[in-house]
């Protein structure tokens, strides 16, 4: 008895259905803004895309069995983060430009050439 068969159907079968659920995700990316979690679009967008990608490394990269390269790159991944997050970090406690930020400033009103007008009441 040879061991060492493959059911070519029914890994054409298992594509397929990958195929369906990418094409699904790529949908509902679409109409994600429009439907649902309309406030963090951005966190949904970045759920699905990680989703997509995880389908395509396990099944089109044929990652599924192999647990060394999958441990390789979590590690990876998880130093990638944590350089992220010191950096942000550092950078978030040390933003020069905190009092002069325009998206913040109260609204004052401004000539067409976007200059304050000068204020002659002290005089």
């Amino acid at each position: 008895m040879d061991t060492n068969t493959i059911d070519y159907k029914k890994e054409r079968a298992g594509y397929y259905k990958i195929l369906v659920g990418l094409l699904l995700l790529t949908a509902v990316t679409f109409v994600q803004p429009h439907l649902f979690m309309q406030e963090s679009t951005f966190l949904a967008q970045m759920l699905i895309a990680v989703v997509k990608g995880w389908l395509i490394l396990m099944f089109y990269m044929h990652l599924k069995g192999e647990k060394l390269i999958i441990w390789m790159t979590g590690f990876s991944l998880f130093i990638v983060f944590t350089f992220f997050a010191i950096v942000i970090g550092v950078d978030v406690q040390k933003f020069q430009y905190q009092d002069e930020s325009h998206i913040t400033a109260s609204a004052t009103k401004t000539d067409d050439a976007g200059h304050k007008p000068a204020d002659h009441s002290a005089h």
